[in-house]
């Protein structure tokens, strides 16, 4: 299988894993918090392992502690995924916000280029994402995440087969 099929097989698998996830957005939500949580548990673990591989006590501090905090994170995630969804809902929606205001603030500072109605209207629909989930919540937790996760699979896959065709015309 040459690598250009490959890519398009990949992408193809994507964009299925993507219409599944919007078929069911709570059982990918509910994947979503549970891959979030494994992930923060082995991060941690990695951290500790490699804080005890550096040199001096300078920075090893600190990076044992963020160790035991991800440690931490990944375990309350695991234990009650139910709680994990509200939670990382509710961080989806206060990063929505917070990078949606600093998109409109910072559009102004390109007036008069194409970036300023780009990022002025960026910023707004980040805003009103924000909106939407606090204005629903906490029922939108049930599925927003996996909504979330649906688009990132469908646009990977969809990324995947146009650099596949885009590698072979070159």
């Amino acid at each position: 299988m040459t690598g250009r099929i490959l890519w398009i097989v990949i992408g193809v698998l994507s964009i299925l894993a993507g219409i599944l996830a919007l078929a069911n957005p709570f059982a990918a939500t509910l994947t979503a918090e549970l891959i979030a949580g494994w992930s923060f548990l082995f991060i941690g673990i990695l951290q500790i392992f490699a804080a005890f591989q550096a040199r001096g006590w300078g920075g090893r501090i600190w990076v044992i502690l963020l160790g035991i905090a991800c440690i931490f994170l990944g375990i309350m995630l695991l234990r009650n995924p139910l709680v994990g969804i509200v939670s990382l809902t509710l961080m989806v929606a206060v990063l929505f916000l917070v990078e949606g205001i600093f998109k409109v603030v910072m559009s102004f500072d390109f007036r008069g280029t194409n970036a300023f109605w780009l990022l002025l209207l960026s910023g707004a629909l980040s805003v009103l994402l924000a909106i939407m989930i606090f204005g629903n919540f906490p029922s939108s937790a049930a599925t927003i995440l996996g909504i979330l996760l649906a688009v990132e699979l469908i646009s990977n896959g969809v990324t995947m087969i146009a650099l596949s065709t885009t590698r072979a015309a070159t």
